[in-house]
């Protein structure tokens, strides 16, 4: 067995931390939902480069005027969903499709759903909530037209983000359904305790390859998972 080594996130050798997490698409997901989970992988990417540009258009709401306590928030939002974000949705689909985990499944519908709600109050733009979202971009455009057009950017990204997210939700929750999977089936894993241990649901990679030790890219059998299809 080769020895898997955290890889992720890639962090320069001078900083004296080292990566938590170990991430390979080809190595770990089928190949028949990599393009899915790189997906969901590119829009975690994107909704926390969002986070970054609300934080300054906050920035620029206060300056034009507005209430710095959005800035403080925006900051806030910044530093504590980029990391949780990717922890606690990605890694559970990840997790899921590498091992067919249920619990891990109904972990990310969870997660990720109460997620694409908050998104999606973000992007309305709610004062006081710390996120340039419409509401706040329209309304400022009296005080301050050009804090206004970036804040309209900031919204329009939240925007975007949001409709991706109820994207991603909607195919991940058919491919599961497609393939069997049932919230009984998440009781059962968490009743027998499964959930939490990968080694005893990474078994099925313990096979040897014609080429070497190596982990073959999915346990057998493959669940009847059905294919993703391209995005539109």
């Amino acid at each position: 067995m080769t020895e898997r080594v955290n890889n992720f996130p890639p962090l320069p050798k001078f900083i004296p931390l080292k990566p938590c997490f170990y991430q390979d698409f080809e190595e770990d997901i089928p190949a028949a939902h990599q393009q899915l989970v790189r997906r969901v992988y590119y829009l975690w990417i994107l909704y926390s480069i969002t986070l970054g540009v609300n934080l300054v258009a906050c920035l620029a709401w206060w300056i034009g005027g507005g209430s710095g306590a959005n800035f403080g928030l925006a900051f806030v939002w910044l530093i504590l969903f980029s990391p949780c974000s990717y922890v606690c949705w990605f890694r559970p689909l990840y997790k899921a499709l590498r091992t067919d985990s249920s619990f891990n499944f109904m972990a990310f519908f969870f997660i990720f759903g109460a997620q694409f709600v908050l998104v999606g109050i973000q992007a309305l733009g709610i004062s006081g909530w710390g996120a340039c979202g419409w509401i706040a971009a329209v309304m400022f455009f009296s005080s301050s037209i050009g804090a206004a057009v970036v804040m309209l950017v900031s919204a329009i990204m939240f925007t975007v983000v949001t409709v991706m997210m109820g994207v991603a939700l909607f195919r991940v929750h058919r491919m599961y359904r497609g393939g069997g999977g049932s919230f009984h089936k998440a009781q059962e894993e968490w009743s027998s305790g499964a959930w939490k241990n990968e080694r005893v649901r990474e078994a099925g990679f313990h096979a040897v390859s014609g080429e070497g030790n190596t982990l073959p890219q999915y346990p057998t059998p493959v669940p009847s998972y059905p294919s993703d299809e391209r995005w539109s």
